[in-house]
């Protein structure tokens, strides 16, 4: 938690994104070594964010696809990967629900019926 100080009236709490599901990107980063430089970037800068809104996220990630249910889609490496997210926006909590290659991103969307 950052304390921001807007003087001389306003003191807020700006709340950092905490990240739940790491291991999935780990496991994923395991098997796919040309992933593991761009997802540990997207790591670093998603722990330093502050996302209150959708707007926040395409602000920093103009490709991301943000879906129903509070779902967002980011492009990993290029669009070689796509990674799954949940966002709780209100308390600032970030759970990775996949990340795979953009073909098996399709199939198992296919499988689930379409996003």
């Amino acid at each position: 938690m950052v304390l921001v100080v807007d003087f001389p009236y306003q003191i807020c709490y700006t709340i950092c994104v905490t990240l739940i599901g790491r291991k999935v990107i780990d496991a994923f980063a395991q098997t796919h070594a040309d992933a593991r430089e761009p997802l540990a970037a997207w790591h670093h800068e998603v722990t330093n964010a502050t996302w209150r809104a959708p707007k926040d996220i395409k602000a920093r990630y103009p490709s991301a696809s943000i879906l129903p249910g509070r779902i967002v889609i980011f492009n990993i490496k290029g669009n070689h990967y796509r990674l799954e997210v949940c966002v709780a926006y209100n308390t600032g909590v970030v759970r990775i629900d996949y990340v795979g290659t953009h073909a098996d991103y399709d199939k198992r969307n296919r499988q689930q019926g379409a996003r």
